[in-house]
């Protein structure tokens, strides 16, 4: 967790960084102990919130979260204004990176910009004119189907393919004990590149934006995800400008930013 207090929508002041408990019981208690303590004693009117998982339509309760399961079918929202006596909206964790990237970071300047992160999970958000773009039940494109055996029992979607979680399954070893020239790194960028390419003709976005910790300085090159978007676009007379994230681990405080404006 990476919690900061702000006075206006501007600038945040030095964010806590907390590890995120398995317990909801315990999470919801740090969590709000640490704005308690941020506050300093001061009225906390606005509470925005980026976490991992689908959300329900109203975006009060965390449906799902494949990273925090214990954190599943609880009110989120609702338990954290009843301890801050504070306004909360809850966000996707990608959707509001994605927001901050558009609006402070790489994406800046961009009518229409798609964030797409792969770390331990992989996820995406389109953002356009400044303000996350309205979805029915949010965005997942980490569960877009890549390959199947014909029949379907065997389905491997993006995030089977080059998640650090997935890569760490397959090889045994972190990601980035895997060395910078390792050839697994010119591969995760070619199936990458299939699985944008797809994100490019339903989104079509001025700006595509990678981060995440797959794509650190050992991991997925960049450069080479465009090389390979460059060689297999047709449709489309060009692909959008493709850049790296400019925000680091601060994209969800420069996201929460944005949304108070």
């Amino acid at each position: 967790m990476r919690i900061a207090g702000a006075h206006d929508s501007t600038k945040f002041e030095t964010p806590t960084i907390l590890h995120t408990p398995d317990s909801y019981e315990e999470g919801i208690k740090l969590f709000t102990d640490t704005v308690e303590s941020i506050a300093a004693g001061e009225k906390v009117s606005r509470i925005i919130i980026g976490i991992a998982g689908v959300l329900s339509a109203d975006k009060r309760t965390i449906a799902q979260s494949e990273h925090l399961p214990g954190w599943g079918g609880h009110s989120f929202a609702e338990d954290v204004e009843k301890s801050t006596n504070a306004e909360v909206i809850l966000q996707n964790d990608t959707a509001l990176v994605g927001l901050g990237e558009a609006t402070y970071g790489a994406g800046k300047g961009s009518p229409i910009v798609a964030y797409i992160t792969v770390s331990t999970g992989v996820n995406g958000v389109r953002i356009v004119d400044g303000a996350i773009d309205r979805t029915a039940m949010g965005f997942e494109i980490g569960g877009q189907y890549m390959t199947h055996d014909g029949t379907f029992a065997d389905l491997n979607t993006f995030e089977d393919l080059v998640s650090g979680s997935a890569i760490h399954r397959k090889y045994g070893v972190h990601p980035r004990d895997l060395g910078h020239d390792s050839p697994v790194w010119d591969e995760l960028a070619r199936i990458t590149a299939l699985a944008i390419h797809n994100t490019i003709l339903h989104w079509s976005p001025d700006t595509v934006v990678f981060g995440g910790s797959m794509f650190n300085e050992i991991g997925i090159p960049v450069p080479g995800v465009e090389k390979y978007l460059t060689e297999i676009m047709k449709k489309f007379p060009h692909i959008p400008r493709i850049v790296h994230s400019a925000l680091h681990d601060e994209g969800g405080l420069y996201g929460g930013l944005a949304s108070l404006r």
